[in-house]
């Protein structure tokens, strides 16, 4: 990618989505629209609190994921990413999806940027979880969105810690992960206060459904 061409707009479809980015921000990958329909999926058999509640996505990027859930489920959505540009662009496309008016992107810290009192009804995310040793592999991908730390887990388990202060009762974790191994990884380090209730595997990774045990 040249310089001329790293902040230029392009778009890809993603779930029936025409979702706008850069190459400051990570490319969405079409096959990434299965969490957010698998959020509606859910969604639309919760019960209790969470059959009214809205749709929290930590790590937004440009804002797919959550977008394909609030689209497909009807719900409000509150988007939170660490990085300004990806933030821009979620709220773009935002507005290009229809559901903007719908639609709160948040920029900072995930364990900050929320009100203490804020429940959600799902949490959707997709952390980096390429280990910081292996990065370089990686070369057209931001740093910031493909960087989880050592083990690849670090972002990772701070999805996990902020979805369990913020999920309501009944509500589900869909968090992203390279594979099962680093599915079996969160798991065991949760202690036991989430059990996996499902797992499905994409072209470049899978999702698990958390629930707290």
């Amino acid at each position: 990618m040249t310089s001329e061409t790293f902040d230029q707009p392009r778009s890809v479809d993603i779930g029936g989505l025409a979702i706008t980015y850069d190459g400051r921000v990570l490319e969405p990958r079409p096959w990434t629209a299965l969490q957010g329909s698998w959020a509606a999926e859910v969604l639309a058999s919760e019960p209790g609190d969470a059959a009214e509640g809205a749709i929290l996505e930590l790590c937004t990027g440009a804002g797919h994921i959550g977008l394909v859930a609030a689209v497909e489920s009807g719900r409000a959505l509150v988007a939170v990413d660490l990085d300004p540009v990806a933030c821009s662009y979620a709220r773009r496309n935002a507005e290009a999806a229809g559901v903007a008016d719908r639609t709160d992107v948040l920029e900072g810290p995930m364990d900050a940027v929320l009100r203490d009192d804020e429940t959600f009804a799902i949490v959707v995310a997709d952390p980096p979880w390429v280990t910081s040793a292996e990065v370089g592999c990686f070369p057209e991908d931001p740093l910031l969105a493909i960087d989880g730390g050592v083990d690849g887990l670090e972002v990772a388990m701070l999805c996990v810690a902020v979805a369990g202060r913020h999920l309501e009762l009944g509500g589900s974790l869909l968090l992203q992960l390279g594979d099962d191994q680093q599915a079996d990884m969160v798991l065991s380090r949760t202690g036991g206060a989430w059990r996996d209730a499902g797992r499905r595997a994409g072209t470049g990774g899978i999702v698990v459904r958390l629930v707290k045990a």
